[in-house]
């Protein structure tokens, strides 16, 4: 098995924009021919559009994008945007008068990072798509939809740390299957390979990892009102699924969450996995599916090494 990049498993164009000084961005994936697309959401606050398109009971086959945002439920409309720009390049679901670009959307909230007013919005989305087609532009770290994402927040902002998109991806045979991640969890991360931990919450000195679940286990009134989180992820693989199968592989991605934060899937999260298919490479769907939450451990990794410290928000590189 073979480290690839992220941007090598097949036609997925990635573009994102990010506005630094508000804390906040987004990152969108097209694909010029639609893809087959799944999902799996396990928070219990998720902000997003068009999920519904991905039941496997829904009619529609295929998808043209996926955008992952900033913003909570205010960025929603940066899928505007790129339906916007998808339609004038004549992509979408042909209905006879015009194409319908088929774009779904997951928000992270990042509204307490930098300034609360301002949140993608369709000129972002717009933005965003022009450069997925003209100039394709992934980079790990405070980038796109991460650059407002934090993790460590369950006794507030000021104990938390800074973070941000991560990806990682492998070639098995023929078989390519990678994920990108915008991790923003309310809990602690931990490298899934020896457990030791690597972000978090952080001591009242900010020395020292303080223990999401300890804490939690002393007060579940320290989480009550906290609402700033929810971890996001897209897998993308050659191998050629359909939407159920890809929702089961989405569900089976959402083990990588579970192995490397703590706590997860909490009502507080909106934590969410895409599937995507852009291939025909023939593949088992169980082997498909181990491969996804290993690469979704591993993309949370590469989101926390990669971070830089911003807005206050110390990263892991910075820590003493």
């Amino acid at each position: 098995m073979t480290e690839i990049s992220v941007t090598d498993i097949g036609p997925v164009r990635i573009g994102q924009v990010e506005n630094v000084r508000a804390g906040t961005g987004c990152t969108v994936f097209i694909s010029d021919a639609g893809m087959h697309a799944g999902i799996d959401v396990r928070g219990g606050g998720p902000a997003s559009r068009e999920t519904f398109l991905l039941n496997p009971i829904t009619a529609a086959q295929r998808i043209h994008g996926v955008v992952l945002a900033g913003g909570s439920a205010f960025g929603l409309s940066a899928a505007g945007g790129v339906m916007k720009y998808l339609k004038e390049r004549g992509i979408g679901l042909d209905v006879g008068v015009t194409k319908v670009p088929l774009v779904v959307q997951s928000d992270i909230f990042d509204l307490t990072v930098a300034e609360p007013d301002v949140y993608p919005d369709e000129a972002m989305g717009y933005e965003a798509a022009k450069k997925a087609f003209e100039s394709p532009n992934y980079k790990d770290g405070n980038y796109g939809a991460g650059c407002g994402a934090t993790v460590g927040k369950l006794c507030g902002m000021e104990r938390c740390m800074k973070t941000g998109m991560g990806s990682y991806a492998v070639q098995l045979g023929e078989l390519k299957i990678g994920a990108v991640v915008v991790l923003n969890a309310l809990g602690d991360v931990f490298d899934w390979k020896n457990g030791r931990q690597i972000a978090g919450m952080r001591t009242p000195d900010g020395k020292a990892f303080s223990g999401s679940p300890h804490e939690m286990r002393q007060s579940m009134e320290n989480a009550r009102s906290i609402v700033e989180n929810t971890t996001l992820g897209v897998i993308m693989t050659n191998a050629r699924f359909h939407k159920g199968s890809l929702c089961k592989i989405a569900g089976m991605g959402q083990d990588g969450y579970a192995r490397s934060i703590r706590p997860v899937h909490t009502s507080l999260d909106g934590d969410t996995v895409y599937a995507l298919s852009v291939g025909d490479v023939s593949a088992d769907r169980e082997v498909v599916g181990l491969l996804a939450s290993e690469v979704i451990s591993e993309a949370i990794i590469r989101a926390v090494t990669n971070a830089e410290s911003a807005y206050g928000f110390p990263a892991a590189k910075d820590l003493k």
